[in-house]
């Protein structure tokens, strides 16, 4: 049966469909393009409402909880949202941008244990991106306090995760993660902040995290396994009680976001290469407190630990040089130590 395109007045052939109604079991919802599907977006989500994908369906407190039936780990929810912000057009954008589920070509056409070697050019652009990277996390940093949401950080900086109304509360951890896109060139950290007063447990586990990528870090270098990474992180983090997520890892990065090579942040894991002078990758040990499984929320996108206890996160770009590794998104100030050194 041949299905027609659901935008208004549109009439073409369809194949396409929307991956939300899929979910939902809604029938139908067929799109000729990425392009009218983004169009048509406005009005087709209101049948996810319909469906109970993203009605405000009260919870026993009487708070927004848009998946009723889900079996939540922690103490924290999801509130509403405010509409999603545009990019202009004429900002450039890398291929995943505008790709209905996310999926980015570039890094499926290159998908493999090949790791590439960055020339001069491309080193010096990395850097540049790895700089402004580091400026839009730092600038996301000053606003961290009691009350404010994720979504007016989210205005500021583009954070990892789906931005809402929910109010920073005291004794949070926060997360920020940034990646930049500039002049076809990729520059990805993140950082754990303390809101307001943080219970000494908390603080520990940030500046255990921190210090375990730390370790990591001195290990880069030439010759050095990627393998050997989550032997050091993982070595460091067990004995003061913690786990590491395995659910997420390091990876290559330049013109292509997510690219060889993999790097694991467990010990004993199956990672291919060895560090040569022009790899640049991550490392990003993402700690908690509790098991090291991580679930996914329904929105497919926001991740939270088993067992709802804290985590901690804290990543670098790094650029292999011939002696040792350049931070490529270094903090600026007080020599690079972490912000938390002046609230510990």
């Amino acid at each position: 049966m041949t299905q027609i395109c659901e935008t208004t007045n549109c009439g073409k052939e369809a194949t396409l469909q929307c991956p939300s109604c899929l979910k939902l079991g809604i029938k139908g919802s067929f799109f000729c393009s990425q392009t009218c599907f983004k169009g048509f977006w406005k009005e087709h989500k209101a049948i996810h409402a319909l469906a109970g994908g993203a009605q405000k369906t009260p919870a026993e407190n009487g708070a927004y909880n848009p998946w009723p039936q889900f079996k939540y780990t922690g103490k924290l929810r999801p509130f509403e949202q405010t509409p999603k912000r545009a990019v202009p057009l004429t900002i450039q954008r890398p291929d995943y941008a505008d790709h209905v589920d996310g999926r980015s070509l570039s890094e499926e056409a290159l998908r493999g244990t090949t790791i590439k070697v960055l020339d001069d050019e491309e080193i010096e652009a990395m850097r540049v991106a790895g700089r402004l990277g580091r400026e839009c996390l730092d600038e996301g940093a000053k606003a961290v306090e009691v009350g404010i949401t994720t979504d007016e950080l989210d205005r500021l900086v583009i954070c990892h995760g789906i931005p809402d109304k929910r109010p920073l509360e005291d004794g949070d951890l926060c997360n920020i993660d940034v990646t930049v896109f500039h002049h076809g060139f990729h520059g990805d950290l993140n950082e754990t902040f303390f809101v307001g007063n943080v219970s000494e447990k908390h603080k520990k586990l940030v500046q255990v995290t921190h210090e375990a990528l730390t370790k990591a870090i001195e290990l880069v270098r030439p010759g050095v396994k990627y393998r050997e990474i989550g032997n050091v992180i993982q070595k460091y983090v067990t004995p003061h009680g913690f786990s590491v997520v395995r659910s997420y890892c390091g990876h290559g990065i330049h013109r292509v976001f997510h690219t060889a090579p993999n790097v694991p942040h467990y010990a004993k894991n199956s990672a291919v290469g060895v560090m040569a002078p022009g790899h640049c990758f991550t490392i990003e040990p993402m700690i908690s407190m509790g098991v090291r499984d991580a679930k996914s929320w329904p929105d497919d996108w926001t991740a939270v630990t088993g067992d709802g206890q804290y985590s901690a996160q804290f990543e670098q770009t790094l650029l292999v040089t011939n002696n040792g590794c350049e931070i490529l998104t270094k903090r600026r100030e007080n020599n690079g130590q972490p912000w938390f050194m002046d609230k510990m």
